[in-house]
């Protein structure tokens, strides 16, 4: 129990992204946060970084790949939301009911 309190206690002193840089990494663009990943992971795979730094490229990493993939998702949900007006607009093609609208 013991090491347990003491892994959680010296986990907690490792380096974090400020409420700041969330921010900033939220306002990205995807194409920035995907360039801005590809930094990290290349800082993450040269090496020479002192455990420190490493955790901190590590954590902007995954919120970099974070804010990339939310930025997917709400383009991959506008898509589906278009496919699906388009279907049922193709459904109602030629018919009465197109005209009711």
């Amino acid at each position: 129990m013991t090491d347990q309190n003491a892994n959680a206690q010296s986990t907690s002193n490792l380096p974090s992204l400020s409420a700041e840089e969330l921010e900033k990494i939220n306002a990205l663009s995807y194409e920035q946060a995907r360039d801005q990943l590809i930094q990290a992971v290349q800082a993450l795979e040269a090496g020479g970084l002192d455990l420190d730094a490493s955790m901190r490229q590590w954590q902007l990493g995954e919120a970099l790949a974070r804010r990339a993939q939310s930025l997917l998702d709400d383009v991959r949900a506008q898509l589906d939301a278009a496919q699906a007006d388009q279907a049922s607009a193709g459904a109602t093609a030629g018919t009465q009911s197109n005209l009711e609208q």
